[in-house]
This record gives C-alpha cells, structure tokens and sequence, in this order.
C-alpha cells in the first residue's frame, strides 16, 4: 500500500462517519510530516450548517493543531473532489496538495466544473492528484444514494399511507 493510499483510508474512516450519520459519505484528512493533523467528514444536515463540509472541518482542526492559518507543508487527503467553497479554502490556507479519491463530475472544482485548484490566476496554486482509491471512494457514494433513494421512496409510500387512513377516518 503506498502512501497517498494509507491516508485516502484514513480519509474513507471519516467517510464512513459521515455515512453512519445518514450523511453524503465524504471524508477528508490533513498529514503535516507523516502525521494526521486534521480529520473531518460531511455533516451538514447533522450541523444544520452549510459550511460543515469534510474539508472546512479538517482544516480548522489542522489549523488550530499548527497555531496559524497557513498549512502550507500540509497535504489534504479527501474522497470526492471539493466544491466550489472548499477548494477556495484550500488556496487560503496555502496547502501546497491535494489527493482525491474520486472526480465530482455535478459540483467539483479540482477540474471537473472548474478547476480553483490549478487556476494560474491564484497567489497559490495547488499539486492535484486525482484518483487514489478511485473505485473504493465511488463505490461508497453510488451504495449511499442507492440507499436514499430507497429511503426516500418507502417515506413517501408511507406518508400516501398515512394520509389515505386520516381520509378514511374523516
């Protein structure tokens, strides 16, 4: 197992967290000098708070672990592409590379809608490598919508049910 994969694990154990919330299944971990400094996973419907994303969570844990807003000898581990929002905050807080697990072809912005990351325009651009555990990372997000969309059929099944028996006793 190389390193990049070692840590896309760490980061698919925080995924599962997320999963285990009833949460889109991302995670995301920060290694500064072969150590996790930072761990997060999504929980913004669990937080009620649509800055709570994987990587806003590892990063403010690994900034307060270091004592300074720049990770810049720091390399953010995550299984999905980042959005729009965190790959802003991955260009602030300097980290110098970022290694995903599997592309976001709907909402991410490390190539697939944009590219913030690697944009030229920034004071900082970042080293991106795409596809570790690629499979792996798909896998969990396909299983997890598979799921809702079973969930949220059989909810509304029953909602049409339980309407039908408040009619009935009207």
């Amino acid at each position: 197992m190389t390193e990049q994969e070692k840590y896309m694990k760490a980061a698919m154990t925080q995924a599962k967290k997320a999963y285990a919330l009833g949460e889109v299944p991302i995670g995301c971990v920060i290694v500064h000098e072969g150590k996790i400094i930072g761990r997060g996973y999504n929980r913004r419907n669990t937080d009620k708070n649509t800055l709570a994303h994987a990587e806003i969570t590892a990063i403010n844990k690994a900034s307060r672990k270091i004592g300074d807003w720049r990770l810049e000898d720091c390399t953010l581990y995550v299984t999905l592409e980042p959005c729009q929002m965190c790959s802003g905050a991955i260009v602030q807080a300097r980290i110098p590379e970022v290694v995903i697990g599997c592309m976001n072809p709907k909402a991410g912005c490390a190539g697939s809608i944009l590219n913030i990351l690697e944009n030229d325009s920034f004071n900082h651009q970042v080293k991106v490598t795409r596809g570790v555990l690629e499979q792996q990372c798909s896998d969990m997000l396909t299983q997890f919508f598979k799921e809702l969309r079973v969930r949220v059929k059989e909810e509304r099944k029953a909602r049409k049910l339980l309407a039908a028996q408040e009619e009935t006793k009207e």
